[in-house]
């Protein structure tokens, strides 16, 4: 039982130091990309990139990464799961939010106006 609970403690804190590890790898191509302006900046973007995907790799060896991609492999498969509308029924639904939208501006226009009228009129500045 005590076996269990230093490999959790020693798993947690190896952890703590990858995440750690990613992040300031994260953060050192980030100063590094501003630190070596004299370089093309193809390179530079290119050691940002690699610095990225270091990074990604490092947080992928702890349980917290694993567990994001997993969520991202899951959702993935749901995204293909759902059936997406064919073009004529989303050109139909575009036009009709548009139709609506004109609607309800000319509805909201008339509204405004009778207001500015009562306004107006109990005011005594429509004569």
């Amino acid at each position: 039982m005590s076996k269990e609970i230093n490999s959790q403690k020693a798993s947690g804190s190896l952890d703590t130091a990858k995440l750690v590890a990613s992040v300031a790898i994260l953060i050192g191509s980030l100063i590094a990309y501003y630190i070596y302006q004299d370089l093309h900046p193809v390179v530079r973007v290119l050691g940002v990139v690699a610095g990225i995907g270091i990074s990604l790799f490092v947080l992928y060896q702890t349980t917290i990464g694993r567990g994001w991609y997993q969520y991202l492999v899951h959702a993935k498969r749901e995204v293909r799961q759902v059936v997406w509308p064919t073009r004529p029924e989303t050109i139909q639904m575009t036009l009709i939010v548009f139709v609506v939208v004109i609607l309800m501006g000319i509805f909201l226009w008339l509204v405004d106006m009778f207001f500015l009228w009562a306004v107006q009129l109990l005011t005594g500045q429509g004569s």
